[in-house]
């Protein structure tokens, strides 16, 4: 293929049928990428897999030329600082220490523990529903819960809380003039909140990263502590509240699984999974680098080479799924990629289960006849470039009579 025929990656993303085209036709092609660079996009789920576990391939841009990912308009230096000691971003043996010394605070237990709570903050945002019929559930609900949930877990001040979250929507969905004043505040907040919790530490999760050590007695280093504090704030929040909003906006878009749902909510797990699999809000992984040669689907990628690999077509791939474009919530050995593979796996995979499972959960007994106030064909989406996140605009919806509030 030549150069000038090279697709450009802004012609094929959120594109369904291009993605099956891929799949078919050409499943590792080269494209251009959103600043015009080479990169070689991977789409069949078997072929994601592979380059995710292939200890030949980095998650470190540096050691590659060919790609600056960092070229979003005047992005702050101490903004940059915090990107680069991204856990997303480092190999092993780096990766191995950080995720370590996370992973013994992070734990599926504090996270359990936190489900008392998150149900009481979801059952104050719905109190607060309950008396308005048509509404937009997005911002009213999908956004709120898991803003107030990850804030309280990592132990930000109330003060700060409404201030960082209008940075983050700044730095992540602004025009372009204000990624940057967003990335700068999002920094800002976080080296108060990390230099706070180690003055006043608290049970948050700040200040137990703050405390880690490991068996060496190594800790995180202040770099690393306030570039956690950007991730999981983002990622806790954004992708959680995309999930609860394009949830909702398939169970309301599907009659057929949302009655099947109502009418057995030990389907809610499933329900979650498919969710994930077919309306997660990630397009596309962070991309990754070849440190040598390595062979994708019967294409070699020579050394030096950056890789796009695409969440979205692995969780449509029909040799991996039955069915695959098929919503079915009963839908079962459903490995999907929505939460990645192999070391990088999210660190968030559990919350996120958590808050989707009390949020739909209570979401259905509350609101019985709870229906989209306009045809599911106008719901605009909100498609993020070069971000790949896909979000909707709205989700204007009617409550209609409400149910008894659930009782513990």
């Amino acid at each position: 293929m030549t150069e000038n025929a090279e697709p450009k990656m802004l012609e094929l993303l959120f594109d369904r049928d291009e993605y099956q085209r891929l799949r078919a036709e050409q499943p590792v092609a080269k494209v251009r990428h959103f600043n015009g660079a080479a990169v070689w996009l991977v789409t069949r789920y078997d072929d994601i897999k592979a380059v995710l576990s292939d200890p030949r391939v980095s998650n470190d841009p540096k050691t590659q030329t060919h790609l600056n990912t960092t070229a979003a308009p005047g992005l702050p230096q101490e903004y940059l600082r915090y990107l680069g000691r991204s856990v997303s971003m480092m190999d092993p043996p780096d990766h191995n220490r950080v995720r370590r010394l996370v992973s013994k605070v992070f734990t599926a237990r504090r996270v359990q523990q936190l489900r008392p709570r998150i149900q009481q903050l979801t059952d104050e945002l719905l109190d607060g529903l309950a008396g308005t019929n048509e509404l937009d559930l997005l911002q009213d609900f999908a956004y709120p819960l898991p803003f107030a949930v990850i804030s309280e877990l990592l132990g930000v001040p109330a003060e700060f809380r409404e201030h960082w979250r209008e940075a983050l929507e700044g730095m992540m969905w602004g025009a372009w003039e204000q990624v940057a004043p967003g990335a700068q505040a999002m920094a800002d907040y976080a080296e108060r909140v990390v230099e706070l919790r180690r003055e006043k530490p608290g049970d948050d999760l700040i200040s137990a990263l703050v405390r880690a050590k490991d068996e060496d007695g190594d800790q995180l280093d202040d770099d690393e502590l306030v570039s956690l504090v950007i991730t999981i704030l983002n990622a806790g929040h954004e992708t959680s509240a995309q999930l609860i909003a394009n949830g909702t906006f398939a169970l309301l878009s599907h009659q057929d699984q949302l009655a099947r749902l109502r009418g057995d909510l030990t389907l809610l797990t499933p329900a979650i999974e498919e969710m994930l699999r077919l309306f997660g809000p990630a397009e596309l992984a962070a991309l990754r680098f070849t440190k040598e040669a390595i062979e994708i689907g019967g294409v070699t990628v020579p050394a030096g080479e950056v890789i796009q690999i695409l969440w979205a077509s692995a969780n449509r791939d029909d040799a991996q799924f039955a069915e695959a474009e098929r919503f079915d919530i009963a839908r079962k050995n459903n490995a999907h990629l929505s939460f990645g593979h192999g070391i990088h796996y999210c660190l968030g995979a559990a919350l996120a289960r958590v808050e989707a499972e009390v949020a739909f959960g209570s979401l259905l007994r509350r609101f019985p006849h709870l229906a989209l106030s306009v045809p599911a064909a106008d719901v605009a989406w909100k498609r993020g470039f070069p971000r790949g996140i896909n979000r909707l605009e709205r989700l204007p919806v009617t409550l209609g009579g409400a149910a008894q509030r659930d009782v513990a």
